[in-house]
C-alpha cells in the first residue's frame, strides 16, 4: 500500500484548535474542487480534483486527478490519499484510501468514505506566508518607491519586511505587487496604513536598518479583496502549512 501523509490544518492565534469534525461539516456539494495528496512514491504534487458524488458512510466519487502536464496519476487500489478541502471559514483534511480507479465511461475514483476529518475553524481573516517582492512608496512628499518583500498575506493586511526608512506608524503606503492565482499573474495596486513598525536590526554596521511593517489595506476596491482572498484561499488548501 502506498501511502500519503496527513498533515492536519495549522492552528496558531487565528485560528481555532485543530479537533476533528463530521463530514458533513465541509457542507461538500457536486462539482466542488477539493486537493488530494497523492503517495510521495507515485507523485510529491498535489492535485484538484471535483466531487462527483458520494454514498454516506460507504464512499466517494472524485474526477481522476491530473499532474500539471495534464496526464492522469496512476493510482491503484489501497493507494493512500489526503484530502484537503476549505470551505466556510474552516481548513479540513482527512486521509482515504482508494477502493477503485476506475477507466470506463470515463476515468474517476471511488475513495473510502472517512469516518471523521481533522480541521481548524479559521476565527479572523486568515494570513498565509508568502514571498512576495513589492515597490513600497510612502505618501510622504519627496519619497521615492523601494522594494521590500510580503512576507505574509490577507485579505485585510500584510506584514512587510523592508529599510526601517521606508514609512513610520500612521503613514499610508501605495503598495505593487504581483500575485499568481490559478497560475495566473495578477497585478495589485493597494493602499496600505502602517499600523505597526517593530524588530528593526541592522544586518551591516553602517547599513539601514531593517524592520517589519504591520500594514492595514485601505480603500479596497470589491475586485482586489476577492483577488486577495481567493490567492489567500487557494494558498490554504495548496499548502495548508503555510497557514500563520
Amino acid at each position: 500500500m502506498r501511502t500519503a501523509e496527513l498533515e492536519p490544518p495549522k492552528a496558531d492565534e487565528d485560528s481555532g484548535p485543530r479537533t476533528s469534525f463530521p463530514f458533513d461539516a465541509m457542507n461538500l456539494k457536486v462539482g466542488d474542487r477539493l486537493q488530494i495528496q497523492p503517495p510521495a512514491s507515485l507523485s510529491t504534487e498535489r492535485c484538484n480534483v471535483r466531487v462527483i458524488g458520494f454514498v454516506p458512510q460507504q464512499s466517494l466519487l472524485l474526477t481522476a486527478p491530473l499532474n500539471a502536464n495534464g496526464a492522469r496519476l496512476e493510482l491503484i487500489e489501497r493507494d493512500q490519499l489526503v484530502v484537503r478541502v476549505f470551505a466556510s471559514q474552516n481548513a479540513f483534511a482527512f486521509a482515504c484510501d482508494v477502493l477503485r480507479a476506475a477507466k470506463l465511461p470515463y476515468p474517476y475514483l471511488h475513495v473510502s468514505f472517512p469516518p471523521e476529518v481533522q480541521g481548524t475553524v479559521v476565527r479572523k481573516a486568515p494570513r498565509v506566508k508568502t514571498k512576495i517582492i513589492a515597490q513600497i512608496q510612502s505618501e510622504r512628499p519627496g519619497v521615492t518607491a523601494v522594494p521590500a518583500v510580503i512576507s505574509n498575506l490577507s485579505a485585510n493586511g500584510a506584514l512587510l519586511d523592508g529599510r526601517r526608512n521606508i514609512a513610520d506608524v500612521g503613514d499610508t503606503v501605495q503598495m505593487k505587487f504581483q500575485i499568481k492565482l490559478h497560475n495566473v499573474d495578477i497585478p495589485l495596486s493597494l493602499r496600505a496604513v502602517v499600523r505597526a513598525v517593530f524588530g528593526e536590526e541592522t544586518a551591516v554596521a553602517g547599513a539601514v536598518p531593517l524592520a517589519h511593517f504591520g500594514l492595514e489595506f485601505s480603500e479596497l476596491q470589491p475586485q482586489d479583496q476577492m483577488v486577495l482572498q481567493s490567492m489567500v484561499y487557494q494558498q490554504m488548501i495548496e499548502r495548508p502549512q503555510s497557514l500563520v
